[in-house]
């Protein structure tokens, strides 16, 4: 559980992490490679899907879930499971990449498109960034651009199948155009701010975007 601070407890691979940002471990030094090439620079393919967390795995059923969307907007959300699973659901196919160097092709999601949260909560001119809030403390940020992309959204189900806990079920949020961190897992709040507030990897060494095509891996 989060400490007293509301920040999850330090584990094993925080701190490798924090060292691989120091080190810049990871970087290829390549020429970054035309966007519309599939497989991002320094990216290596599996067919499995690795399990990245801070050492922790809320035990969150679809019952107990909530997702408070609040902040720069007209219309704050206070959504049970049966409210948002309520909501138009839209499926996706998209690859996923981690910084760790892994990619997955073809990732089949199902759930709820940005852009349609976007028009039910309705954000506010001022409003150009977004953080996700998560069950075990977890924070990234984004900015409302990033978010809202086409192919965004918060996911329940993965190949068909609910999105298993040690993957971020019951929801997690899936933007496939950067890297996987900031697709948080499970997803507790949304909060919309006017100003941009770095999240729990990007004030530890990581890069504020996280454009797997630049490698925009860690911070300068």
């Amino acid at each position: 559980m989060a400490d007293e601070s509301g920040l999850p407890p330090e584990s094993k691979l925080t701190r490798s992490k924090e060292r691989w940002a120091r080190e810049g471990k990871f970087l290829t030094g390549r020429i970054v490679r035309p966007e519309d090439q599939r497989l991002p620079p320094g990216q290596h393919l599996t067919r499995d899907w690795p399990v990245l967390d801070l050492g922790l795995t809320p035990s969150i059923t679809s019952e107990r879930w909530r997702l408070d969307v609040y902040g720069a907007v007209e219309n704050p959300l206070f959504w049970d499971f049966a409210a948002f699973r309520a909501q138009e659901q839209r499926q996706f196919v998209s690859d996923i990449h981690c910084v760790t160097t892994w990619s997955r092709y073809d990732n089949q999601w199902e759930g709820l498109a940005t852009r349609d949260l976007l028009a039910a909560c309705r954000p506010r001119g001022t409003a150009d960034f977004v953080v996700l809030h998560s069950y075990d403390g977890y924070t990234t940020n984004l900015t409302l651009e990033d978010f809202a992309a086409e192919d965004a959204l918060l996911a329940h189900s993965w190949s068909g199948a609910p999105i298993t806990g040690e993957h971020g079920g019951p929801v997690r949020v899936v933007v496939p155009h950067l890297y996987f961190w900031k697709s948080a897992k499970w997803l507790k709040a949304i909060e919309f701010l006017d100003a941009d507030k770095p999240g729990y990897w990007e004030v530890r060494g990581y890069h504020n975007r996280g454009d797997p095509w630049a490698e925009q891996r860690y911070s300068e």
